[in-house]
């Protein structure tokens, strides 16, 4: 297992191509809402993308807003969920936040990763609601200061 930051074009397109599988294709998200403005190498979101068998496999991303690093986007194609691949991603992409001086991370879980999110330390922070056709709760993390 490799956890690589992408800064290639080429890269992103293997990210890009996950996300629609799991997202458009497996979840039923409409493409157009999968994709936004911080799709992009120029600096306002870092992506990765984790590899198995060095084949990309999970992608993830990260947004600094407001003092929060926000996780977003993360995904593992269908074969490759069990093999502890989530929380590789959750830990680069927190890695990711505390190189940038950022202390409390958040995110819009889905309601059936809950369980999950709460195991890496996560604290769920709203009701439920829906995104994009599925239900989802905010997660918060602080972390503690060295």
């Amino acid at each position: 297992m490799e956890v690589k930051k992408i800064t290639k074009d080429n890269d992103l397109k293997k990210a890009f191509y996950i996300r629609k599988e799991v997202f458009v294709g497996e979840q039923g998200v409409q493409l157009e809402d999968e994709f936004d403005e911080y799709d992009t190498l120029d600096g306002q979101c870092e992506h990765i993308l984790v590899y198995y068998n060095e084949q990309p496999v999970g992608t993830g991303r990260i947004r600094v807003l407001d003092g929060f690093g926000n996780l977003e986007r993360i995904c593992i194609l269908e074969p490759f969920r069990k093999f502890g691949l989530g929380k590789i991603i959750i830990s680069a992409l927190e890695e990711i936040a505390e190189e940038k001086g950022v202390l409390q991370v958040k995110l819009h879980g889905q309601t059936q990763a809950e369980g999950f999110y709460k195991k890496l330390g996560y604290r769920t922070s709203s009701n439920i609601f829906m995104e994009d056709g599925i239900p989802h709760i905010l997660m918060l993390k602080e972390f503690t200061t060295k």
